[in-house]
């Protein structure tokens, strides 16, 4: 918005300069001609006297005066007998018909003009065709001359004209733009938890006010959904705690021992979804809507973890990082964790001892990353859906994958399966950069 603005400025601008100054230009040309022509003319009267004596050296002493200054005219005298005093002696049809007239006369020639003016001799003339005639070339001005400076002056003038219409087209856009740009900064930092609660700067045109307005009533309604949300869960884990341990004192109450470690497990797998529920229900409060973390240290450190057990199987872990720095992505360091520790417990579960191991972590392009998994095993089966929930290939639950591509996907990016050149098995998730 704001650089079209500054181009339909810029446009109009120079289309009004244009139609202003190249007139003004054109006539500060026609009115320095018409100076030299005011000029020349008194010349003329002037030349007309001297002409008049007769005597054609002291005409030739005066034509060489006047014509040694620079003022863009040249003066020459045509007598009837052909004499000619002046650097343009020869003539033409207008010389002979201002002669014969003994009319003054004003011709435009060559981008400039000619000045005829007969002059009479009195009773010394006896016919007109013996009437000498002084024809003053006068040039039309250049560059060098005045005009140069008058063109050069407005040229200025309509840069400077231009330059600030686009500046005040540059504020103008600004006092516009800045308040969208700043609330669209307000509006993709609502995911992130160091924002929660900071109402979006209310600045700028009434339009973008009412906006912002309506933006900040949006986000207090949703967090006002959302901490009756977690209160609600929370009570009710609290709830659900009372009978769960009153089951507790009642299951160790039980004679059979084989029935209380079963009823046992159960209450704790019971407890562990509770506990993980009340967890995923605050999981925005303290990451913000939107998660992001260092998606290098995390998995690096984290494939490290693996390192100790693969030592203990005799494998060869390699863990490959590209780049440096950090590069953060759209999920918590949690989910990061989850990913990788399926997708590693898949290969330590499902491939003997001794199988290497490889993981790579390089950045992407456009943001955020890309994790490689793979190892020289038998592969995944073949026609079977490992990501699918609850699918797998030998005997376990199919959580593993389901989870490594439910947190691809919700980074942003995805999960590719494919088999190496060895035949075994590579994951391939690309992470996406936090929005």
């Amino acid at each position: 918005m704001r650089r079209q603005l500054i181009v339909t400025v810029a446009a109009v601008v120079s289309m009004v300069l244009l139609a202003m100054l190249v007139p003004m230009a054109v006539l500060v040309r026609s009115y320095a001609l018409e100076d030299r022509l005011s000029r020349a003319a008194l010349e003329v009267q002037a030349t007309e006297t001297v002409v008049s004596g007769q005597d054609k050296g002291d005409v030739s002493v005066y034509v060489d005066e006047i014509n040694s200054a620079d003022d863009g005219t040249r003066t020459t005298v045509l007598y009837a007998d052909g004499t000619g005093i002046g650097p343009n002696p020869g003539e033409d049809d207008r010389v002979a018909e201002a002669r014969r007239t003994g009319q003054a006369r004003v011709d435009d020639v060559g981008g400039g003009a000619q000045i005829l003016v007969p002059v009479s001799l009195g009773g010394s003339t006896g016919q007109p065709r013996e009437t000498p005639v002084i024809r003053v070339d006068v040039q039309a001005p250049g560059l060098a001359s005045g005009v140069g400076r008058a063109w050069l002056l407005l040229a200025t003038l309509g840069v400077v004209l231009l330059a600030g219409a686009l500046v005040l087209a540059d504020r103008l856009g600004r006092s516009f733009v800045r308040p969208l740009a700043d609330l669209a900064d307000s509006a993709r930092a609502l995911g992130t938890a160091d924002r929660v609660g900071v109402p979006a700067a209310v600045s700028g045109p009434p339009e973008v006010r009412d906006l912002a307005e309506a933006l900040n009533r949006l986000v207090g309604r949703v967090e006002v959904l959302l901490e009756r949300e977690r209160q609600s869960v929370a009570d009710l884990s609290h709830r659900l705690r009372t009978p769960m341990t009153a089951l507790r004192l009642r299951v160790e109450s039980v004679a059979d021992p084989a029935d209380r470690e079963r009823l046992t497990a159960d209450l704790d797998e019971l407890q562990s979804m509770v506990d993980h529920v009340v967890r995923e229900a605050r999981r925005s409060e303290r990451e913000g809507v939107v998660a992001g973390t260092d998606g290098v240290t995390v998995l690096a450190e984290r494939a490290e973890f693996w390192r100790p057990l693969a030592e203990d199987q005799d494998r060869v872990l390699r863990v490959d990082v590209t780049g440096s720095g950090p590069v953060r992505v759209r999920a918590s360091a949690a989910d990061l964790l989850a990913l990788l520790d399926a997708l590693m417990d898949n290969v330590f579960t499902h491939t003997d001892d001794g199988v290497a191991v490889r993981v790579s972590i390089s950045p992407r392009a456009e943001g955020g990353l890309v994790l490689v998994v793979e190892d020289d095993g038998p592969g995944y089966p073949e026609g079977l859906d490992v990501t699918r929930r609850g699918t797998s290939g030998a005997g376990s639950t199919g959580l593993g994958m389901s989870i490594v591509a439910a947190t691809a996907a919700e980074s942003g990016g995805r999960l590719v399966l494919k088999r190496t050149p060895t035949g075994g098995a590579r994951a391939e998730v690309t992470l996406g950069p936090p929005v």
